[in-house]
């Protein structure tokens, strides 16, 4: 079918012209851009284009539309063409409607309900957008160009799919059967530029003093494990305490999906397989955890403790891997303590619990506690000191913590830093390895 006939029986032509204005949200300039996205398939070299620079593959898209619409004698307003041509390159090149998003750096979160219905996150709080997909069949053709770039697969018999995209976005997305009103998309974006701890002191994510401590845990190789729910700003405080180790040792990644970007020059970033069309050729953490024991590490650094691992991870810290970082989900510091009680039982290897709770209390110093609060702000909960085992019990001294004491008009959080006023026992540690820390920082606000 010609442009022409194709317009000519799917939108009522003004009588006096023949200039077609489209309605962008309007089912005929979906169609349109359908036919025009198949036409440009059928007579463009669009490899070529791909290779050229944005602004010349704009121009020669634009030129190629040109001459489809000339061909059929069509007249199409010029701001109809600007508009079309653009959501043809995102779809033939990009990811379509999610372009745009992608495009807006003050967006956090992505969300793909169903096709039809997109959230955002801006500043902690989500919104609905106008971008749609066409229909279901319009986003699986996304979902599946997104995992195809790394080598990953989803359909019926492997129905989600962890996956990332070229600026290093997390990419999750999960499809029917399991998905009941169709294919979901959920992406998490991260900013261009790296957020270093300054910008977290702005947020008001942690105070100066708090910031003190991290850094010098961090320098003085002491073992943390970051806890916290989800989007709670866990993976951002890991990268940017990372940051912290000195430049001259060698730090190897470990994550599902990398996301990690550490800026120190030695660093060797490993990422998980998951099983071929035959179920074969799987590589999970585990692996590459005990793998990474084998490559002089200096620090070991993995994204987020889910499983297994985590034995490998506490043999590591308990055996001259100081310094070690690592993240889990969890709702408190001492549920975290829990997790990774649990993660051991559910690799069915039988360990006394008193002996895995000596092993947890002997590798791990600090545990750092995130959360997302109501009103969408990131903050760092608990400062946490094990101190090690009393009976059969992991005792743990809070040194920094957030209170909340209320709630804005507006639905803003109130609520304070303040200290406990302990002196941790890992001061007399950081001042040993050249990284001491004043007094002052752990007197009690009066």
């Amino acid at each position: 079918m010609s442009l022409r006939k194709f317009i000519s029986n799917n939108i009522q032509e003004p009588s006096s012209a023949r200039i077609i204005s489209i309605n962008f949200e309007s089912p005929e300039q979906s169609k349109l851009k359908q036919m025009l996205h198949t036409r440009l398939l059928e007579e463009a070299d669009l490899n070529a284009m791909e290779k050229l620079p944005e602004s010349m593959m704009q121009e020669q898209l634009m030129v190629a539309v040109e001459r489809i619409i000339k061909k059929d004698q069509l007249v199409i307003s010029q701001v109809d063409l600007i508009n079309i041509v653009g959501d043809i390159k995102n779809e033939i090149f990009g990811l379509g409607p999610l372009e745009p998003l992608l495009a807006d750096k003050t967006i956090s979160d992505i969300l793909v309900n169903t096709y039809s219905t997109i959230f955002v996150e801006r500043g902690g709080r989500l919104e609905v957008v106008a971008n749609h997909f066409d229909d279901n069949s319009h986003l699986l053709k996304i979902i599946e160009k997104i995992v195809a770039t790394i080598g990953r697969r989803i359909d019926e018999s492997s129905p989600m799919v962890d996956a990332r995209l070229s600026d290093g976005s997390r990419v999750n997305a999960i499809i029917p059967p399991l998905a009941i009103d169709g294919p979901a998309l959920s992406i998490r974006r991260f900013s261009d530029v790296p957020y270093t701890m300054e910008n977290l002191i702005q947020f008001g994510t942690l105070t100066h003093e708090m910031a003190l401590i991290l850094a010098a845990l961090v320098k003085a190789k002491t073992n943390i494990l970051v806890s916290g729910g989800t989007g709670s700003g866990k993976t951002t405080l890991l990268n940017i305490m990372s940051g912290f180790i000195p430049n001259n040792e060698r730090i190897i990644t470990i994550e599902d999906a990398a996301e990690l970007r550490l800026q120190q020059s030695h660093v060797v970033r490993l990422e998980t397989r998951p099983p071929n069309l035959e179920g074969k050729g799987e590589i999970n953490q585990r692996a590459l955890v005990k793998n990474s024991l084998r490559m002089r590490p200096d620090r070991i650094v993995v994204g987020e403790i889910r499983g297994a691992e985590v034995l490998d991870m506490l043999q590591a810290m308990n055996t001259g891997h100081d310094g070690s970082l690592t993240t889990v989900h969890a709702n408190s510091s001492r549920d975290a303590l829990t997790r990774l009680e649990n993660m051991v039982g559910l690799t069915g290897i039988p360990v006394v619990q008193k002996s895995l709770r000596q092993q947890i209390s002997s590798a791990i110093s600090v545990v750092i506690h995130t959360a997302r609060l109501s009103d969408g702000r990131r903050k760092v909960i608990s400062i946490d000191e094990i101190l090690g085992l009393e009976g059969d019990i992991i005792t743990m001294q809070e040194i920094y913590g957030y209170k909340q004491t209320g709630v804005e008009l507006d639905g803003t959080v109130i609520g304070k830093f303040t200290s406990n006023g302990i002196r941790p026992r890992f001061a007399d540690k950081l001042a040993a390895r050249g990284s001491p820390l004043p007094d002052s920082l752990f007197v009690k606000a009066g």
